[in-house]
């Protein structure tokens, strides 16, 4: 078994060993509205572009939720589009998968991949809460903290070594803090990440220009309207490994609306920098998720 891969089954068995034993009756639902954030593209519980410390689903410490997304980001030479679920244990530990995939649309002519050619990953991940609540301790100066891994497998391995790709298959590893003020209606995330996936991964990890894992920064603001409306922002800090294509950071600026307890639906205008020496990617970010 590769190391990496082992090290995120030990993670998950050992937040399953950390779970209460006491609860004999599993409850379901009782989370506020959002605080459970919404899906990102990697699958996990956070922003749209960022992981957060929260876990997937409404549950509270004596039940188990989930979720499952669509999310679809139109840019101007490209789309790219997720999907997938999580599920979230006694509110302490969170399994998710997603498949993404990168539509190069008409610019994969000119680039020399043939037009509508797509690069797929996958992403299995797996957080566990390790201190503080981000809703019952919001008024104490602990934020919620969460650790995980998510291990991504590109699909396009001849086409990502083409471009200067070290590996198609790699893992990322980061830490998070969300501190939420409910009288404020204020949400606060920030994460690090130890990464050296190019383009989220989908251009495979590490390059010509640099193979090692580096700590990037992803932080996310918010801001309760309405009980079941949040707007904010978010912005990421990304490796820059291949020669062939600058690498930027990214940044989106966000809505989430509760239909009702078990739907949301975010928008956003994303930017994600460059992508594959075509400049100003950036354009419109939706996604649907469904949960209990």
């Amino acid at each position: 078994m590769r190391p990496r891969l082992a090290s995120a089954l030990l993670l998950g068995i050992a937040a399953v060993q950390a779970l209460p034993a006491t609860a004999s009756e599993r409850r379901d639902g009782g989370k506020l509205l959002l605080t459970g954030g919404v899906s990102s593209v990697e699958g996990a519980a956070g922003g749209g572009l960022a992981s957060w410390a929260v876990i997937a689903g409404s549950e509270t410490q004596d039940g188990t939720g989930g979720t499952a997304h669509a999310t679809y980001v139109a840019l101007p030479d490209f789309s790219l589009a997720s999907a997938g679920a999580a599920i979230g244990i006694s509110d302490r530990v969170e399994f998710s998968y997603a498949y993404q995939r990168f539509d190069t649309q008409a610019a994969g002519a000119t680039l020399g991949l043939g037009r509508g050619f797509a690069f797929g990953q996958h992403v299995v991940g797996a957080k566990v809460r390790l201190a503080g609540d981000a809703v019952w301790d919001q008024d104490r100066w602990l934020p919620q903290i969460a650790a995980g891994v998510q291990y991504k497998l590109a699909d396009q391995r001849a086409t990502v070594r083409a471009v200067g790709a070290r590996e198609t298959r790699d893992a990322d590893f980061f830490v998070a803090a969300t501190k939420l003020w409910l009288a404020q209606g204020m949400v606060f995330d920030a994460t690090v990440r130890l990464t050296r996936a190019n383009q989220f991964g989908l251009l495979g990890f590490g390059g010509d220009r640099d193979n090692a894992r580096t700590a990037q920064v992803e932080a996310s603001v918010g801001k309760l309207l309405a009980p079941n409306l949040l707007v904010g922002a978010e912005y990421r800090t990304r490796p820059d490994n291949l020669g062939f294509a600058h690498e930027r950071d990214a940044y989106d600026l966000f809505a989430a609306w509760a239909v009702q307890r078990h739907v949301s639906i975010t928008a956003a205008y994303a930017d994600l920098g460059p992508i594959a020496t075509r400049p100003g990617q950036h354009g419109l970010f939706v996604s649907l998720q469904g949960g209990f």
